[in-house]
């Protein structure tokens, strides 16, 4: 994006002008032309500029979204002669002030026990339980007892209004890297996958975003710093949910369709207390 920005300064200049049109690219995607004196150091002043910007909004959108994003560990029985457990990791999203907390069910599907750690390494830890499932959208409910803990519910945007080239933020666990940020932008919509149940999964949105193991039930964040979609699958070598890293192929279940689920996981976690 910044190429053309710095071949139309070169060219003004090179050309003796008094003056440049600097067309400017807004994370959201619009522009603005602002005309201004051709001097060099004008022209790096709006090239540092354009980057600042960028940046800032990159930082801005992790200082407000991070804190609603959680590390999730959870612990399977195995089976076996001699039994014994295995671990899996994941992301989560606070989605209530109370304690309710929103993954992808592939990351506690059969657990028995769920650790949550907000606020990145050395952060408090609550332990969660699972109180509403969508298995045919890979998404579960937890709760925790926040107790002291302040939480704040990050707000939803608008999937339906999301284009491709759009800037895309995600904050998540990968490989237990807790509160990683990786940005991109929206690659393609309405993909199709399937869930871990075999159902299949429409409106996906794609980005490439970096996405790895631990990604999973995580944001996909708009420029607003608003949840767009759940990431949820990569597609790599590995296969989706396998050992494979990060090709550039990632998929989030789109919000429109995580919120309504939402609200029926909501309402059987009313019910269940």
């Amino acid at each position: 994006m910044r190429e053309p920005l710095r071949f139309l300064l070169a060219a003004a200049l090179g050309g003796g002008l008094a003056a440049a049109a600097v067309v400017v690219i807004s994370p959201g995607g619009g522009t603005t032309t602002r005309t201004v004196p051709a001097t060099t150091r004008v022209a790096a002043n709006a090239l540092a500029s354009d980057q600042h910007t960028h940046e800032t909004l990159a930082h801005l959108i992790y200082e407000r979204a991070a804190p609603s994003v959680v590390a999730i560990s959870a612990t399977t029985q195995t089976g076996g002669l001699f039994g014994g457990t295995q671990g899996d990791s994941g992301s989560g999203i606070v989605v209530g002030a109370k304690g309710l907390i929103l993954t992808n069910n592939h990351v506690v599907a059969g657990a028995s026990s769920i650790t949550i750690q907000f606020g990145g390494t050395g952060g408090a830890t609550r332990r969660a339980r699972v109180v509403g499932v969508d298995a045919s959208d890979d998404l579960a409910l937890l709760a925790v007892k926040p107790g002291t803990l302040k939480l704040t519910p990050l707000r939803f945007g608008d999937s339906a209004r999301v284009h491709v080239g759009d800037p895309a933020f995600a904050i998540g666990n990968p490989y237990t890297y807790d509160q990683t940020l990786t940005v991109g932008v929206i690659s393609a919509l309405d993909r199709t996958i399937t869930s871990p149940n075999g159902a299949t999964i429409t409106g996906v949105i794609q980005t490439d975003a970096a996405l790895n193991p631990g990604n999973s039930g995580g944001p996909l964040l708009n420029a607003q710093g608003q949840i767009i979609g759940v990431n949820s699958q990569i597609a790599s070598g590995g296969g989706v949910y396998g050992a494979g890293g990060n090709s550039g192929i990632g998929f989030a279940l789109p919000s429109a369709a995580v919120l309504h689920d939402l609200a029926t996981l909501d309402h059987g976690a009313a019910r269940a207390g």
